[in-house]
């Protein structure tokens, strides 16, 4: 399985998303390629409405826990062919896509079941922190 990490500025471009998925045609050996597209929400919070997320990331340590999730992915899905996250730093607005993840494998059971996993350890693992800003120019950070 290979793998690709990446922090992006801002907001993941369709244009991006396309081009990831147009990179693995040539991977014949893979017949699942699945993948999770985060995006923020306008959510309620104490009668404000989020406008956007901001997203910080300790850069310095991204590669070593990506790393540990490729491990842990291995090792619980032998199957898989490629992991690849991309998750957005700055400002992403609402309706905007923060993280994309997509995982291949030979077959589409391990492919979704991976995706899960992988969603679930960048959410309790990756040092990327978030802030919530509201419509009024508030904001508060998230646990």
């Amino acid at each position: 399985m290979s793998t690709s990490i990446h922090l992006v500025d801002g907001p993941i471009p369709a244009e991006l998303v396309s081009r990831k998925i147009t990179e693995y045609e040539p991977e014949t050996s893979a017949g699942a390629l699945a993948f999770f597209i985060g995006r923020v929400r306008d959510d309620r919070v104490d009668g404000q409405t989020v406008a956007a997320i901001e997203y910080s990331a300790y850069d310095a340590m991204v590669d070593p826990v990506i790393e540990d999730i490729d491990r842990q992915l291995r090792l619980e899905f032998p199957d898989l062919h490629l992991l690849e996250i991309i998750h957005s730093t700055g400002q992403v607005r609402c309706g905007e896509t923060s993280l994309l993840v997509m995982v291949s494998s030979g077959h589409r059971k391990q492919s979704f079941a991976a995706l899960e996993k992988c969603v679930e350890l960048i959410k309790e693992k990756l040092p990327v922190w978030k802030k919530e800003i509201f419509t009024d120019g508030s904001g508060r950070w998230i646990k």
